[in-house]
């Protein structure tokens, strides 16, 4: 069974960066897709970034395309979310999600159709 835990989340001002993570326990050995999800209130939850762990396929919103950076580090079995220039819209709570690795090739309205393991998420605040 995998573990997601997400960290890193936190208060920054506009034009500010800050950098998630997603520790994975319990790992296949399977190559898997590992999405970045995040959910502001009162809105629907919105697929960001996905990439596989073998890192052959990326993809991101194209809301944060330019601006965000996803990395995989398969030694300490962490995923990366590198927030660069945030807006206000950015704010979230921001979750990290695991399933088979073909789902990264997919619309991101699809992603969470595949995932099968969820972390429980860490809030990101942008604002002045």
């Amino acid at each position: 069974q995998l573990q997601l835990v997400e960290s890193g989340g936190g208060l920054v001002q506009p034009g500010g960066s800050l950098r998630l993570s997603c520790a994975v326990s319990g790992s296949s050995s399977d190559v898997l897709a590992i999405t970045w999800f995040r959910q502001a209130a009162g809105k629907e939850r919105e697929g960001v970034s996905c990439i596989t762990t073998s890192a052959d396929k990326i993809n991101y919103a194209d809301s944060v395309k330019g601006r965000f950076t996803v990395s995989v580090n398969n030694v300490s079995n962490t995923v990366y979310l590198e927030m660069n220039d945030l807006k206000p819209d950015d704010t979230g709570i921001y979750s990290c999600a695991a399933g088979q690795s073909h789902w990264c090739k997919f619309d991101k309205l699809l992603w969470a159709y595949g995932m099968n393991h969820w972390g429980k998420g860490t809030p990101v605040t942008v604002s002045s």
